[in-house]
């Protein structure tokens, strides 16, 4: 019997990449690790880039989406992004809270036409202020994806509350865990019901 040919394109920033993780394999890779069975073939590209933005993610996704998921294969993908967004650089927000809306609408209405889409919510980092944005934003893609009928997957309040992710994060560099943090992240994600192939 042939196994299915999963291919799955994770887009996001940092925090998709696994900056941070010393075993280099973030959440994404140890999550298709994990997942890969005999009758499932997963192929999975991370294209998680150091502080994007929803911005730069609703100007690259759709490109480098298409060289990597071929006609004839099952086609995921997968959003994860929004912390940089409500970063505050030259006393202002890098994007605006409605921006990162818009921005999110067009990239999920359009990636949704073509490939099966989940998200998966922005994490908190050390930076109690900024937390409270993201955590707002964090609901507002939640509301988002239930309008448009896309799966959505927030960790924000289970990692706000997870030793490994907060004494990683606080260690390393305020906004990054390492390893472990990166393997709570991933076991998050392979639990929910919306993974499951």
């Amino acid at each position: 019997m042939s196994s299915r040919d999963i291919r799955i394109c994770f887009v996001g920033d940092s925090l998709v990449n696994g900056t941070g993780d010393e075993e280099k394999r973030g959440w994404s890779g140890r999550l298709c690790a994990l997942s890969q069975t005999d009758e499932i073939e997963i192929t999975y590209y991370n294209l998680g880039v150091r502080r994007n933005t929803s911005e730069d993610i609703k100007e690259r996704w759709e490109r480098e989406c298409e060289l990597r998921l071929p006609n004839g294969a099952e086609n995921i993908v997968i959003f994860s992004f929004g912390v940089n967004d409500t970063v505050i650089e030259n006393n202002e927000l890098r994007v605006s809270k409605e921006r990162s809306i818009e921005n999110s609408r067009q990239i999920l209405v359009e990636a949704s036409k073509k490939y099966q889409v989940k998200m998966i919510g922005p994490p908190p980092i050390e930076d109690v202020v900024q937390n409270k944005r993201i955590q707002h934003l964090d609901a507002a893609f939640n509301l988002l994806c239930d309008e448009l009928s896309i799966p959505y997957l927030s960790v924000f309040e289970d990692l706000l509350v997870e030793p490994i992710w907060l004494k990683e994060v606080s260690s390393n560099d305020g906004a990054h865990p390492r390893a472990g943090g990166y393997s709570y992240l991933g076991h998050i994600v392979r639990s929910w019901k919306q993974w499951k192939f």
